[in-house]
């Protein structure tokens, strides 16, 4: 499922959307947004987990992993 919705950019970043588009490295505007936003999405989830392995997130528990971890049994033949 998609939703539209609108957006004002610079012209600038529109004049480098349409380059982007015009140069075959993507296929229209609302892809070079969609890859942004994805690009935007990983590097947040990337920034969150490395709080976490630092331990500076509240989250940062990490032991029940570590105890669960050590019970799975990993099938790896």
């Amino acid at each position: 499922m998609t939703t539209q919705i609108t957006v004002r950019l610079p012209d600038e970043l529109v004049e480098f959307i349409d380059a982007t588009i015009a140069s075959g490295s993507a296929i229209s505007r609302a892809a070079v947004v969609a890859s942004a936003v994805e690009r935007e999405l990983r590097r947040h989830i990337a920034a969150q987990d490395a709080k976490i392995l630092a331990g500076l997130s509240p989250d940062s528990d990490l032991d029940e992993l570590a105890e669960y971890a050590a019970r799975v049994r990993l099938d790896l033949a």
